[in-house]
């Protein structure tokens, strides 16, 4: 019987897809082919088999979809940052914020309030000291709106 991989604990998968997407500020990927070659050669997955590394699973799932939908991501960051431009916005903070917003947006097994956990976890390993009241407030008013029916996607 082959051994299956094993499956990584939500909470290092999304730090791994943090840590994927930050890097992707400073090479961007501009095809999903590029995406996945670039995923697959990570050094999360250097040590691994080629078959363990294939694009799948939670961390593949958040980065695909940051990556796929981070114009709608930045249009919901926009309307809640206030005096921020999203271009004016740290690279950790927005990349945290894409996540987090990616989250609450798109996948409806995770509630928004452990997103905004979450991002603050990561903000808290990775940010500065004002990393996280700034990503705490953002996402706190992007998931009442979305609880109020008040948040729209534009794309």
């Amino acid at each position: 019987m082959a051994n299956k991989p094993k499956k990584t604990p939500r909470k290092l998968a999304r730090a791994q897809a943090f840590q994927f997407l930050y890097g992707l500020n400073f090479s961007p990927a501009m095809t999903i082919e590029a995406l996945q070659e670039a995923y697959m050669t990570s050094p999360d997955n250097a040590d691994k088999p080629e078959a363990q590394c294939q694009p799948e699973g939670f961390t593949w799932d958040l980065i695909e979809g940051v990556w796929s939908n981070y114009r709608a991501l930045d249009e919901v960051i926009a309307q809640f940052s206030r005096h921020w431009k999203v271009e004016r916005i740290g690279k950790i903070e927005i990349t945290l914020l894409r996540l987090a917003v990616f989250e609450m947006l798109y996948r409806e097994d995770i509630p928004p309030k452990v997103a905004i956990n979450e991002a603050i976890e990561l903000a808290k390993q990775f940010g500065d000291d004002r990393s996280r009241p700034f990503v705490n407030g953002l996402l706190d008013a992007a998931a009442k709106a979305l609880e109020e029916g008040k948040l729209e996607l534009k794309y």
